[in-house]
């Protein structure tokens, strides 16, 4: 990894530790909860609104800490995004109180029911969802396969020097230690990324628990967001858990090579997602799990996702539909250039195209909201 993108992830990290600490959870356009109120101006009027809210999937919390900044000062339109989890940013959508919800899991036809307007899933970035660990005396190098992934997350491996990770780690001094599991306790498409993942390796996972942003989880413990359960592994020692890659290089824990459809044993970065997202077959629609479905992509990193901005295709505010339209366009197109420095893979050109016919494809009182 290049020095100077670690450094820009930190620092993308840092920031958003800050507005965490500070605001509630939130990520806002000039990097405080002073985001905007959500409301759009001008009624009907063909201006803009200049203020959105947002709320959804931490997963791509330090791409839009940094985006949305970016957003505020090349197009004046302030975004106050709440880092609730994807499922809670969906039923915010529902709710109608955020104008759009961001997800890494797609929603359900029920869920695009109740939400009305014929939401559009708009591919933001990709990125790893990342098995860390604190394990006393390993550093890195750890490697694990599906099978023995989903036994640990099954409670059926308890030990760290099982002879199930031992087999995969020849000469890796593992201590006689209890294994604790780590996940997520809210409702998170970052857990659907990585159940899908167990589903497709472990047919006793399929059959007794399945891929969900909720989970009913046989063992381990809760942490809420992405941050949380960094924060959980990186004091609990004998931890395991998953996070977005960004989480664990700003919190600095170690993370392990996972072996994937091909047989290759894989770490986790940007190339290796990017090639898991071009080795899988997109819908016209974009709801995909990519996670296990990369089979002919030997360098492919096999926990990866994609995470999409939610919106209506059908708005009632022209003044709301057009910022939107705007701040989607902004986050899949100019934005992109910030993607590569945070460890998220830019949407490749196949899935960008689909992005923009959605984008444009906006509208309010039968008049566009895209006036690119």
């Amino acid at each position: 990894m290049r020095r100077g993108r670690l450094m820009g992830v930190a620092a993308a990290g840092m920031a958003l530790s800050l507005v965490l600490a500070g605001c509630g959870n939130t990520v806002g356009s000039s990097g405080s909860s002073g985001g905007g109120s959500g409301k759009a101006s001008g009624g009907g009027n063909a201006q803009a609104a200049t203020s959105l809210s947002g709320a959804g999937s931490t997963f791509v919390g330090p791409y839009y800490s940094k985006a949305f900044k970016q957003l505020a000062q090349d197009k004046g339109i302030q975004v106050n995004y709440q880092l609730v989890g994807s499922g809670a940013g969906i039923q915010a959508l529902i709710n109608k109180t955020a104008d759009f919800a961001d997800s890494d899991a797609p929603m359900t036809d029920q869920e695009m029911k109740q939400a009305g307007g014929n939401p559009q899933h708009i591919a933001v970035v990709g990125g790893a969802a990342v098995v860390a660990y604190n394990v006393k005396g390993v550093k890195g190098g750890l490697k694990l396969d599906g099978p023995t992934l989903a036994d640990i997350y099954l409670g059926r491996i308890k030990k760290w020097n099982d002879p199930a990770i031992k087999k995969l780690n020849p000469g890796v001094n593992l201590p006689d230690e209890n294994i604790v599991v780590v996940h997520r306790s809210d409702s998170s498409g970052t857990s659907d990324i990585f159940t899908t993942y167990l589903s497709s390796v472990s047919p006793e996972w399929k059959s007794k628990v399945g891929a969900s942003t909720t989970p009913n989880w046989p063992t381990g413990v809760g942490a809420k967001g992405n941050d949380g359960v960094a924060g959980q592994i990186s004091r609990t020692e004998g931890s395991i858990g998953y996070v977005e890659l960004a989480y664990a290089l700003t919190s600095n824990i170690t993370y392990a090579s996972v072996k994937n459809e091909a047989g290759n044993y894989v770490k986790p970065g940007l190339e290796t997602a990017r090639a898991a997202i071009e080795g899988a077959k997109i819908p016209p629609d974009l709801r995909v799990i990519i996670s296990g479905t990369s089979p002919k992509a030997s360098n492919a990193y096999p926990i990866t996702g994609l995470t999409w901005m939610l919106v209506r295709q059908k708005e009632q505010n022209l003044s709301k539909c057009k910022a939107l339209a705007e701040t989607a366009w902004y986050v899949t197109h100019q934005a992109q250039k910030l993607a590569p420095g945070l460890e998220y893979v830019q949407i490749p050109p196949n899935i960008k195209k689909i992005d923009e016919q959605k984008i444009k494809s906006m509208e309010a009182g039968g008049k566009k909201c895209y006036a690119g």
